[in-house]
């Protein structure tokens, strides 16, 4: 049976008021063409839903049958729409992101605080993993995209989207501070403890090419398992550590640490958006991966 919803939507309004007149105030319509409307309907269905009488309309037996199956219908396809208005004006929503301690600090943080100004409505779930787990996340569905740094392995079905690149320096704790000043070779700094994370990390990897395309092996004498240890562990002075210079900045200002110069460049290192293209993102997710990639016009994170 192939009935016109609008007919139901009449109906709906015509049982829910018991008035014909203020059932077409509400649609915004007039009374007969209400009345029309209802009548196609009966016909349709075979048998009379209102009884008429000078008092007004009241339903039949089977007009009661119908509005108690046509009443759930409306009213959740009335909440579905309301919902898409909020979300469509980011009034509601979740975000889920995956991020690596890096990205996290560097980039994401300070994206999030603004995102929260202009739409405190939307929560916003962060799952703080390594850069591979926060990758297999992406590609799992369990969050709606990932902000990782570099360097990343990321299969051919997932997306990934340059955000900004950031720049690593080595510190020292006071300690050292008479390697400050002047420039160092890579091997002249091997003779000194180092402080770098575990080598499950991409952070790892990335040093470890890095000394060994300077013919050297990279041995830590301290691992640390987050990267906001290793800020600490050096004022501490257990060792020489690679830190992004953003997140090295106030400990230099304080003069709480020192900056070694090193005469190998230090490889630049990016940020990543990673988003499955198979999985169309949210409006609210949509909204935080276009403030995100706004950034790609800024400068470099702390080039030096």
């Amino acid at each position: 049976m192939n009935i016109n919803y609008e007919y139901y939507r009449i109906f709906y309004y015509a049982a829910k008021y018991k008035n014909l007149t203020l059932a077409a105030d509400m649609l915004h319509g007039s009374q007969p063409n209400i009345s029309r409307a209802i009548k196609l309907l009966e016909h349709d269905l075979g048998c009379l839903l209102f009884v008429r009488s000078n008092r007004g309309i009241a339903l039949t037996p089977e007009g009661e049958r119908l509005y108690s199956h046509i009443k759930i219908a409306v009213e959740q396809i009335q909440t579905a729409e309301e919902e898409l208005k909020m979300l469509a004006g980011l009034h509601r929503g979740v975000v889920s992101v995956g991020a690596s301690e890096t990205a996290l600090h560097l980039l994401l943080l300070p994206a999030l605080k603004k995102f929260r100004q202009t739409h405190p409505e939307i929560r916003i779930r962060i799952r703080n993993h390594l850069t591979s787990q926060a990758i297999e996340s992406v590609r799992q569905g369990l969050v709606d995209f990932a902000v990782v740094a570099s360097p990343a392995d990321i299969p051919d079905s997932l997306t990934a989207t340059s955000l900004t690149d950031f720049q690593d320096i080595l510190i020292g704790g006071n300690a050292f501070s008479s390697l400050s000043g002047q420039t160092h070779t890579l091997r002249d700094i091997c003779g000194y403890p180092l402080v770098c994370l575990g080598e499950s990390t991409m952070s790892h990897r990335f040093y470890d090419d890095f000394y060994r395309a300077n013919g050297l092996t990279l041995r830590p004498e301290f691992e640390a398992a987050t990267t906001d240890q290793i800020l600490p562990m050096v004022k501490n002075n257990l060792g020489l550590g690679f830190l992004p210079e953003k997140l090295a900045q106030d400990a230099l200002d304080t003069g709480d640490i020192c900056r070694i110069t090193l005469r190998e460049p230090i490889p630049l290192r990016g940020i990543f958006l990673v988003e499955n293209r198979e999985r169309p993102l949210t409006i609210a997710a949509g909204a935080l991966k276009k403030l995100l990639e706004s950034v790609r016009s800024t400068a470099v994170i702390s080039q030096s």
